[in-house]
């Protein structure tokens, strides 16, 4: 056994390791978990299920991940757990697998989702997202990059879709899809502004930020319903800013109705 596997951890001899994976005392890792390069499984956690996970992550003591879905659709079959490289999950985390055999939850890269997080069955998170102490993602949420979730028991419902550079505040629930670069709050969550501190430390330019600004003031600040901000936005010097490409896609993709009141 190698060294760096304590003698009480239970890892199946099925299960694929790389050869300098860190295993802590009593983890334990079924025989279809695959796991990359400079991993650290702490104590206690426990890897199940049609698990893969990336290089350099981190999985700390009584997180649980790719365990049974607790969707009660589910009907057996082999889904699964995908997750890319240099994630931490902090203690108590638990990743469920998805619901439909072949199909997967997914995370990226450069993760970071604090004590006591869940990400439901069938979740989409991206890259660079940082989730607070108690966030929970229902089934289906998807979570584009560099989005930054206020803890507290922050629930986010199933099927929402969370934008980009955006920033949701502690303790909130969020029912609606939230767009990319606002910053929302509140119980149901509502958009308060634009993510003003995020963007600029991401390096958003002066350009960029007037145009955001400028989104923010035809969705939030002018009466108008959803297809009348984006036709504003469309129609505006804006238009072809990259900001506003996405913010309109985003927009017009929702199915859940944006977050702030418009429909």
């Amino acid at each position: 056994m190698s060294g760096n596997i304590h003698p009480t951890a239970v890892i199946d001899p099925k299960a694929e390791l790389a050869s300098d994976v860190e295993v802590g005392a009593y983890a334990v890792i079924g025989p279809q978990a695959k796991i990359g390069s400079g991993t650290k499984i702490w104590h206690h956690a426990s890897i199940w299920g049609n698990t893969s996970i990336g290089k350099d992550c981190q999985i700390f003591p009584f997180a649980s991940i790719g365990m049974q879905t607790q969707d009660l659709k589910f009907k057996g079959g082999n889904p699964g757990v995908k997750i890319g490289d240099r994630n931490v999950f902090r203690e108590y985390v638990s990743i469920n697998a998805a619901t439909n055999d072949g199909d997967f939850t997914e995370i990226g890269n450069d993760n970071l989702l604090l004590a006591y997080g869940h990400v439901g069955h069938c979740c989409k998170l991206g890259n660079n997202i940082i989730a607070s102490n108690g966030v929970a993602f229902a089934g289906h949420v998807v979570v584009e990059d560099h989005a930054g979730i206020g803890g507290g028991g922050t629930g986010i419902h199933q099927f929402c879709h969370v934008g980009r550079h955006c920033f949701i505040g502690g303790c909130s629930k969020v029912e609606q899809d939230v767009p990319p670069f606002m910053l929302a709050d509140g119980n149901p969550a509502k958009i308060r502004m634009f993510n003003k501190v995020g963007l600029e430390r991401a390096g958003y330019t002066p350009e960029q930020m007037s145009a955001i600004k400028f989104i923010f003031r035809t969705f939030y600040r002018q009466g108008l319903n959803r297809q009348q901000a984006i036709e504003a936005i469309k129609s505006s010097s804006f238009a072809d800013t990259q900001e506003a490409k996405s913010y309109i896609a985003f927009a017009e993709s929702s199915e859940r109705g944006l977050a702030g009141g418009n429909k």
